[in-house]
């Protein structure tokens, strides 16, 4: 009797997932932006990728841990290498997903940050911040301000006894890596208090947009319209569109003021980003900051590679590059 009560239950459940999908997948759509986010007239949302939850853990292989905190309305994910000695680096992870998918809780970013802190013997902080539609830009910019003061305030112990935040880096990936160069420029306007000290900055195929075509970036015309139609959609109220400087930081007048020293930008030869990226390198050398920046190119990939394949030789040299870069004196 059971047995034949829980069949009953899956096949329930199995016909309401159908009729549910089927039901939207009849309704019209306001807009579709796939692989991210589709979006129905009717208010439903179906997100494609970035939904699984992986738990917080000790990594058996590396021995890293991780714990979820909650702060304000915001979540995020800190991590500590195996046996962390003295005070260590600071990393301030945000993630990708063109700021409508995606999380700090994802296997993608769990893994990546895993592999990443023990590779460095770092701390990190993964800051899971809102997402469009529901929370149209800029909050995600609000967010990932306020996670900063929060892990400024060393309100948690891990922060407290194990990070060095004269040693602060930002990093992210594209939509995060947006974010990561956002809050640089804020860093480099603000008063971050005694012993605060914002090192160094990595972006990983960094989400920059223009009206004004560069390079030869009519490549892939289907990714192009869907990278422009991820900012459109995202930040529904943005005047400027495409030149607004949070997009196209070209744009901004007070690019010299990022807030580091130091910034390590990462394209793919494949990816339709790829000369924003370099752009983006080229405009804050002109723009009368004062510190290095470096590009690396590797040839034959496309955007963010190493996250979607992260077991391969060049995944796994540019955490090296990156866990060298994160331990420069």
């Amino acid at each position: 009797m059971a047995a034949r009560r829980n069949l009953s239950l899956i096949f329930f459940l199995a016909f309401s997932t159908l009729h549910s999908l089927s039901q939207s997948q009849s309704d019209p759509i306001l807009y579709d932006i796939y692989p991210f986010i589709r979006v129905y007239k009717n208010g439903t949302i179906q997100r494609f990728i970035g939904q699984d939850f992986s738990p917080p853990s000790t990594d058996p292989a590396t021995g890293v841990q991780s714990k979820d905190i909650h702060f304000s309305h915001l979540s995020a994910r800190l991590y500590l290498p195996k046996n962390p000695a003295g005070k260590l680096p600071l990393l301030i992870y945000f993630h990708g997903g063109g700021f409508f998918t995606e999380s700090a809780f994802s296997p993608t970013y769990h893994h990546h940050l895993t592999s990443l802190v023990a590779a460095a013997k770092i701390a990190a902080v993964s800051v899971n911040y809102r997402l469009a539609p529901e929370h149209p830009l800029p909050a995600a910019y609000n967010d990932a301000w306020l996670a900063l003061q929060w892990t400024f305030s060393r309100s948690d112990p891990w922060i407290k006894n194990h990070a060095d935040l004269g040693k602060i880096y930002l990093g992210g990936d594209s939509a995060g890596a947006n974010i990561a160069h956002r809050m640089s420029i804020r860093v480099g306007s603000d008063n971050l208090g005694p012993g605060i000290n914002l090192r160094g900055m990595f972006l990983n195929c960094p989400f920059f947009l223009g009206k004004k075509e560069i390079g030869n970036e009519s490549g892939d015309a289907y990714a192009e319209e869907q990278m422009r139609k991820l900012w459109v959609y995202a930040y529904p109220g943005s005047e400027a569109g495409l030149d607004n400087p949070l997009v196209n930081p070209g744009m901004d007048p007070g690019l010299g003021r990022l807030g580091c020293g130091r910034v390590l930008v990462y394209v793919a030869g494949k990816d339709v980003l790829r000369f924003r990226g370099r752009y983006y390198a080229a405009a804050l050398r002109r723009s009368g900051w004062k510190g290095e920046v470096k590009v690396v190119e590797v040839e034959g990939e496309s955007h963010v590679f190493n996250l979607i394949n992260p077991n391969t030789a060049k995944a796994a040299a540019m955490v090296r590059v990156l866990a060298s870069f994160l331990n420069q004196s």
